[in-house]
């Protein structure tokens, strides 16, 4: 088994419970491995055999511009479409973060992981 890992890709967004952070937003980041069999696109050089992490990044920035008022609902999302859109992707792993959260005391991020 192969891994295509997208790392600390950051994102200005609205997600939240709270009105203020739906309307001033803020910093998110966002991790994904894939586990796939990328034996083909090594030895070929051919992008076919293996996971467009292009692709798999518009996606987490379609995701991310639709605000929830959870991370965890954030990342579900983004587990289910990988699981849909890309078929070569055999378990996916997610960590969604959120810097900054509206909690009494000095947090520098919160964070939720999901593996599929």
């Amino acid at each position: 088994m192969h891994q295509v890992l997208i790392e600390n890709a950051v994102f200005h967004a609205k997600h939240g419970l709270f009105e203020e952070e739906n309307i001033i937003g803020g910093k998110f980041e966002i991790s994904v491995c894939m586990n796939t069999n990328f034996e083909q696109a090594a030895k070929f050089d051919d992008l076919h055999g293996t996971i467009n992490y292009t692709a798999v990044y518009d996606l987490l920035k379609e995701e991310v511009d639709r605000p929830s008022k959870l991370i965890e609902n954030l990342a579900q999302r983004i587990v289910d479409r990988i699981k849909s859109e890309f078929t070569r992707v055999a378990k996916v792993w997610v960590k969604v973060s959120k810097y900054n959260p509206p909690i009494s005391g000095e947090v520098e991020k919160v964070s939720v992981i999901i593996e599929d």
